[in-house]
């Protein structure tokens, strides 16, 4: 196996659609979804449209900075022309690689746990999990086109799954009993409410992981925006149909104490028919999650590799154009918490909030990126523009640091989310200031010249009159 002519672009929208809205339906987002209606009530639906919008405001700068650079390193291509290496570096490898170690490993335990109780009680969940990892990986191996069929099947069948549960439930179909008094009062909390924002953002987030398939999308410019933009808002419809259902059905209390709210619901609106359901919903969403890192990750890694950001074997391409080492090193790093028993859910979930605090991070350089490119490319043709001059960005860096100010409303639990976000951030920091230094042999902060990256002929026709550095 050795390096090809490069990526295969063969992917059509809907596949778009469904890479975007891969990571947003985690199992752990179901579980945020329940408890975030728990706590609220309906109100919860205000923090939701304003996460929404704030991730819509996310789609907007990934959008722009995608038509100007449709390039497979994502954020990090991005970041060079504006921040310089550095900057690209620690935004994948805090804000993506190393946070996802945890993520990809937390979703890959659930299934495990979840066909271990339900369908083969004497099997061990750890071997259901790695098994489902190596699966994984060898698919994304074969092919682009394998990772997008079955992508479009998990989607598709987990978001369905979740609307039609919803849908008999809120129509009064289900054959449980309904638990009125969770409608009494829309919003029960008043202004605090807000401080759920951070916990509806966990709803949407990953609409971007789209982006590193660019070098395999056939219409990288218009079908990326269409796909982030069409996910947001099918995710938003179909939670807050599930979400009402819930409380319809489920006491408040009990949602916003369970560890499978989502499970829960579907017990209460279909009996043992929902419980069923979600639980094969739940494997269903894990896997959509972990096929969607595992596709999405090493092509940021092979990104780096290609810049010399990384170790050059990264970015080897198998004879079927896939970054055949990346995937392969990205699932080893997936299974490692699994193996050495890290992934349990009680760790994962400071980790996952602690991740989350980088993801915010990396929001803000890119919503940094489209405001100096602006500056410094201001007649290079962007298929796609964020409207509303730089409003949106400067919205939307705003509402990050709220969120990362305000991330979890109990103080002893938000004490350790920024414990282990320092620690993400400090070793992200350390390692990208040595590889840029020692490696590349570069400043920090040396910018790549925009017609470096996406190439003179391409600088040309994107029609820019700027010369770069």
């Amino acid at each position: 196996m050795g390096e090809l002519q490069g990526l295969k672009r063969s992917l059509g929208l809907w596949p778009c659609i469904a890479a975007a809205m891969g990571l947003v339906v985690a199992s752990t987002t179901l579980v945020s979804l329940g408890q975030g209606f728990g706590i609220a009530g309906p109100g919860f639906i205000i923090p939701m449209v304003i996460a929404m919008i704030l991730n819509l405001f996310v789609a907007f700068s990934f959008a722009e900075l995608s038509s100007i650079i449709p390039k497979a390193g994502g954020i990090n291509h991005y970041t060079l022309p504006a921040l310089g290496p550095f900057a690209g570096l620690m935004s994948v490898v805090a804000g993506y690689v190393l946070v996802n170690i945890f993520a990809g490993s937390a979703e890959s335990t659930i299934p495990g746990l979840v066909f271990s109780e339900v369908f083969a009680p004497s099997v061990n969940p750890k071997l259901f999990s790695i098994g489902m990892i190596i699966v994984l990986m060898l698919v994304n191996i074969r092919g682009i086109d394998f990772f997008a069929y079955l992508q479009m099947f998990l989607t598709t069948l987990m978001m369905g799954t979740l609307l039609v549960i919803g849908i008999i439930g809120l129509t009064g179909m289900g054959a449980g009993e309904p638990v009125a008094t969770s409608f009494d009062t829309f919003n029960m909390m008043g202004l605090s409410v807000l401080s759920l924002t951070a916990l509806a953002f966990w709803l949407f987030l990953g609409l971007e992981f789209v982006t590193p398939l660019a070098e395999e999308i056939r219409k990288p410019k218009i079908y990326i925006p269409i796909a982030m933009f069409s996910a947001l808002l099918l995710i938003f419809i179909t939670k807050v149909i599930y979400g009402l259902a819930s409380i319809k059905y489920v006491p408040l209390d009990v949602l916003a104490s369970s560890t499978a709210p989502h499970v829960e619901a579907g017990m209460a609106i279909a009996s043992r028919t929902g419980q069923v359901w979600m639980a094969i919903a739940t494997i269903l969403a894990a896997l959509s999650t972990v096929n969607t890192l595992t596709a999405a990750i090493p092509r940021m890694i092979y990104g780096l590799a290609q810049e010399g950001q990384a170790p050059r074997i990264l970015g080897t391409l198998s004879r079927w154009q896939t970054p055949w080492v990346a995937i392969v090193f990205a699932s080893a790093l997936f299974m490692a918490p699994i193996i050495i028993g890290l992934a349990t859910i009680e760790i994962i979930v400071v980790f996952i909030l602690a991740g989350v605090f980088c993801y915010f991070i990396t929001y803000i350089i890119a919503h940094l990126n489209v405001i100096i490119l602006r500056y410094k490319y201001p007649h290079t043709k962007r298929a796609f523009k964020s409207p509303f001059w730089i409003l949106p960005q400067l919205i939307g860096i705003g509402g990050m640091i709220y969120m990362m100010l305000n991330i979890f409303p109990e103080p002893e639990i938000k004490r350790m989310i920024y414990q282990y976000a320092i620690i993400f951030l400090v070793v992200s920091a350390a390692g990208s200031a040595l590889w840029v230094k020692l490696v590349m042999k570069k400043g920090l902060f040396e910018v790549t010249p925009l017609e470096e990256i996406i190439g003179a002929e391409a600088f040309a026709e994107a029609g820019s009159k700027e010369i770069a550095g």
